[in-house]
């Protein structure tokens, strides 16, 4: 899928930043690829079998998203010589309507809040994928995310709490042992259109202080989704109606994974970590299961 182009101002020109956090969100309008979709949800299910189902990743919005969201955070951080890469702090994915293929979505993204930290500034954005035709929601999703080093947007706004549902469990978690390699990695951005060097050249991960490359942190939840999409929803990735995580440490492909899972309040959510020998990298994990025939 080509980067969509923006058509409205950006959610914060780097002059606007320190004058005004009322600033106009970005826009861009796109059409959803049955391809795209298809070789996205190859790509998460990194060791399993073919879906038993067919249907979107429940991690696609993001995909659709991403591009706009970059764009935002590349304005923002134009003028500011500080600033040195973003990183990836936390996401939600709200799916009210499952992705159709052919159908035309405006994409919004909005910065809601910026905070100044010792390493940088933190944002929060909103992001809505709307059906262009009715104007409903299809998607919303919620991204904290760490500029490092940035410190000219002036701080607002108050970023909202991370969500952590689930209750009651079930019954004990479950443990699935997970590996992803280079050819993985390199599979994933392909899919998802994220390139950032820093997946796919030791060089430039090395540049940004990793000891080599990375895998993408949406990666693991993408694969975490599919996961608990077989296990708890009967292979139907619709019933996944919402997702979230927080992100806690970077996983170098080839580092033997631990994939924990949990149901909570009669399936209707499951809980999830991953985590390494030297400790967890995706935390607070949890999805929301909607019952048979909800998401059709």
């Amino acid at each position: 899928m080509t980067t969509p182009a923006p058509t409205a101002a950006p959610a914060f020109a780097p002059a606007a930043a320190s004058e005004s956090a009322s600033a106009p969100p970005t826009r861009t309008r796109l059409t959803v690829d049955a391809h795209a979709l298809a070789a996205y949800r190859a790509a998460a299910r990194t060791r399993l079998d073919a879906p038993a189902r067919p249907g979107a990743s429940p991690a696609h919005p993001f995909v659709l998203a991403h591009a706009l969201a970059q764009h935002t955070v590349t304005t923002l951080t134009a003028a500011d010589p500080g600033f040195t890469g973003v990183v990836h702090l936390a996401q939600e994915i709200h799916t009210h309507t499952p992705l159709r293929p052919g159908t035309d979505l405006d994409v919004t993204v909005e910065v809601t809040a910026a905070r100044r930290e010792n390493r940088g500034t933190r944002l929060a954005l909103t992001t809505r994928l709307s059906c262009a035709t009715t104007g409903t929601t299809v998607a919303s999703l919620a991204t904290a995310a760490l500029l490092t080093g940035a410190t000219a947007a002036t701080p607002f706004g108050t970023p909202a709490p991370a969500a952590h549902p689930g209750t009651t469990p079930d019954a004990e978690p479950a443990a699935y042992a997970l590996t992803l390699t280079r050819e993985d990695t390199a599979a994933y951005a392909h899919a998802s259109g994220d390139l950032n060097p820093i997946h796919l050249d030791d060089h430039a991960a090395r540049t940004a202080g990793f000891p080599g490359v990375i895998a993408h942190g949406m990666h693991l939840l993408a694969l975490a989704a599919e996961h608990l999409t077989d296990r708890h929803a009967a292979g139907e990735p619709s019933r996944v109606t919402a997702l979230g995580a927080r992100f806690a440490a970077p996983v170098a492909p080839g580092t033997p994974l631990r994939l924990t899972l949990q149901p909570y309040d009669r399936g209707t959510v499951v809980r999830f970590t991953l985590a390494t020998e030297a400790g967890t990298a995706v935390k607070a994990g949890w999805a929301h299961i909607a019952p048979a025939g909800a998401g059709e």
